[in-house]
């Protein structure tokens, strides 16, 4: 999704290049989402807005961990985001904290040097997949998780009313040589058995200095796309959830006959995948290739609450596999958005996580618990190093047919989108209870953890939830019985929407 520049300037942003910019602080509060924080800069936010955020952050940190206010501080690969860290930085320090400065990182990196360093907190500097003029920050105090809705309330009030304790005693160490722990780590003790040709498309973000050499590393011949380091993003903007860059990637997988093509994100905890016809595979239903790959390895047994966890916009695949049943896997659908995945990966102890935007999560063996798009990719090339007679496109093929739709949003006011939400949940949650049918179809179930997301008993389902970050719902259905099915849950759902005069226009339909 798009992340434009603002058509209006606030009334209230003091002016680039005047002396009010430089003395006031600036923070708009719409930049604090629920588990991330992102602004335009400097047209919502400026330096010393940065600053009071570190001093706000700095003095959670220090309330929670007196004894130990260590914090992991890293950048991506923007021009002005060394300027925003250090901003963030005296914020920090102001509140106490010792900082761990490791530089130029991918988010993944700045969560592994918790580990690395033995530092409870983490502030790494990123807007992510957002376009050039966006900064933000992502943030934790209890590896391996970020943060979620509560304490991302407890920061905007400590931001906007200026509610820091500012006790001073804070330190700066500059730590060289966290990439190469890094990757040490990610590759230790593997080796691919057989070469297998990759095109690795980094968009000119980060990961470009990260997921190449970690590829070789493993074994496998490594075909660069864009992965040299520009912050003006050139070609196209590093998501892998935009279909432009992916085309480019699909395209370059074909034209070198490659065994598979990889897509990182700007900070680097999601990857894309390309098979070797060029055909985009999306996150979920990759998730359920790899699943079924991790569950003959490691039996259900081992995993008493869910071997695996998948948001609700994820295909049904992941509940009604019969590859994954025969392993005895359960799967356990849960909110959309890679914070609370992350949470529920842990708080259930299950194997591994996916959410359908691409952010995967490994628990040990396989990883620390956290979103790594380089482990992601490293995963994938494992998988098919374990299946040498069969291509990616014939692991995708074996998997059950399904015809699902794109993520379609509805326009809803922010104001009024939870209360729509709201109504719409008790409604399919009444049929359910009152036993009735929907397209001549018993319910089989209904999710609630995240909008609704309804099942018929031919597995067809249909999702209607608030988005995070935008005004608008979130719309996805899919059916394993044909698109017509698909197309007729659709309807149903549009119906149901229709009697509400706050959502608007689709930004597409299928």
């Amino acid at each position: 999704m798009a992340h434009p520049k603002p058509t209006e300037i606030d009334p209230r942003a003091p002016k680039p290049n005047s002396e009010s910019f430089e003395r006031d602080i600036w923070v708009k509060e719409a930049g604090f989402r629920e588990y991330d924080a992102r602004w335009l800069y400097p047209e919502q936010i400026n330096l010393r807005g940065i600053q009071s955020l570190g001093m706000a952050l700095g003095s959670m940190v220090k309330s929670r961990y007196s004894d130990k206010p260590s914090i992991v501080v890293g950048h991506d690969y923007r021009a002005y985001s060394a300027h925003i860290k250090m901003a963030l930085i005296t914020g920090l320090m102001a509140a106490g904290c010792d900082v761990k400065d490791i530089g130029l990182a991918l988010s993944p990196v700045a969560y592994f040097a918790q580990f690395a360093l033995d530092c409870l907190s983490v502030a790494m500097v990123t807007a992510s997949h957002n376009e050039n003029g966006w900064t933000g920050v992502k943030m934790g105090m209890e590896r391996p998780l970020t943060f979620g809705p509560e304490l991302m309330s407890e920061l905007k009030e400590r931001t906007i009313n200026q509610n820091w304790t500012l006790c001073g005693g804070g330190s700066y160490e500059v730590i060289e040589g966290m990439k190469d722990r890094y990757l040490d780590d990610l590759t230790r003790n593997v080796k691919l058995a057989h070469r297998l040709k990759v095109v690795a498309a980094c968009g000119n973000g980060t990961a470009g200095a990260y997921a190449p050499e970690a590829l070789r590393r493993i074994g496998c011949e490594v075909i660069e796309l864009d992965c040299d380091l520009d912050h003006s993003f050139p070609h196209y903007n590093p998501n892998p959830e935009d279909m432009e860059m992916l085309h480019v990637l699909s395209r370059k997988v074909k034209e070198t006959g490659a065994d598979v093509g990889l897509a990182f994100d700007g900070d680097g905890d999601r990857c894309g995948v390309v098979d070797n016809t060029g055909e985009e595979i999306f996150a979920d239903k990759m998730g359920v290739i790899l699943a079924r790959d991790l569950a003959a390895q490691y039996p259900g047994a081992d995993f008493p609450h869910a071997q695996f966890v998948a948001d609700v916009k994820s295909t049904g695949l992941f509940a009604s596999d019969p590859v994954l049943k025969s392993f005895g896997a359960k799967t356990d659908y849960w909110k959309t958005g890679h914070s609370y995945l992350k949470r529920r990966v842990n708080e259930l102890g299950a194997l591994a996580g996916f959410e359908k935007s691409g952010h995967y999560f490994f628990n040990a063996p396989i990883g620390k618990g956290y979103d790594d798009g380089v482990l992601s990719a490293i995963t994938v090339c494992r998988l098919l190093d374990r299946h040498p007679g069969q291509s990616l496109a014939d692991l995708k093929n074996a998997l059950p047919k399904t015809w699902g739709s794109p993520t379609m949003a509805p326009f809803c006011p922010d104001d009024k989108k939870y209360r729509v939400v709201e109504r719409v949940t008790a409604h399919y949650q009444s049929l359910y209870d009152r036993g009735e049918k929907i397209l001549g179809q018993s319910i089989e179930n209904v999710v609630t953890v995240n909008g609704v997301r309804v099942t018929l008993a031919d597995g067809t389902w249909g999702l209607i939830r608030a988005s995070s970050n935008v005004p608008s719902l979130v719309v996805v259905v899919e059916s394993p019985v044909s698109e017509a099915q698909t197309r007729a849950m659709f309807a149903e759902l549009d119906a149901t929407l229709s009697q509400f005069p706050e959502v608007g226009e689709y930004n597409q339909k299928f």
